[in-house]
């Protein structure tokens, strides 16, 4: 399958995409709203909850935005290159994890992402008074996986 047809094709499929798909395909997180689909050899993963999928929403691009400077980027519109992506996604749910539930500070995992989120409206009252700080300091600190050594050939 070519890459645009797949592209055409995974988002009829998916048409409210997960935006915290990354770091849900790396295993590192679950969200009771989203649904995993199989599209050739790949995964995705779609939302089942428009409301969440707001929610989420609004949560990463906060996230970009504060953690802009912290990356060394100078803008944060949008989706940015992987890596800083799953740092910004998979570190700033991590780090929300141990504001919400400070026993779980130590976890690698996230458990149900949009019950995470709803947690923090519920203690903070809005997305806007989140301790952010706190938050870019996890995303910061958030390593993901090592490189693997290329082998050699024979």
């Amino acid at each position: 399958m070519e890459e645009k047809e797949y592209k055409d094709t995974y988002h009829t499929l998916n048409q409210r995409r997960c935006v915290f798909e990354k770091t849900i395909n790396s295993r590192r997180c679950t969200c009771k709203q989203s649904h995993r689909f199989h599209l050739a050899d790949r995964e995705g993963i779609a939302c089942k909850s428009a409301a969440g999928n707001t929610l989420c929403v609004e949560f990463l691009n906060s996230m970009r935005s504060k953690a802009r400077f912290a990356l060394h980027l100078t803008s944060a519109n949008g989706p940015l290159p992987h890596t800083k992506e799953i740092k910004v996604q998979t570190g700033g749910l991590l780090g929300l994890q141990g504001l919400i539930y400070p026993h779980c500070a130590a976890d690698t995992n996230i458990e149900n992402a949009i019950g995470l989120i709803d947690a923090a409206i519920e203690k903070y009252a809005s997305l806007e008074k989140l301790p952010y700080d706190i938050i870019v300091q996890a995303i910061v600190k958030f390593e993901g996986r090592k490189k693997r050594p290329r082998k050699s050939d024979p």
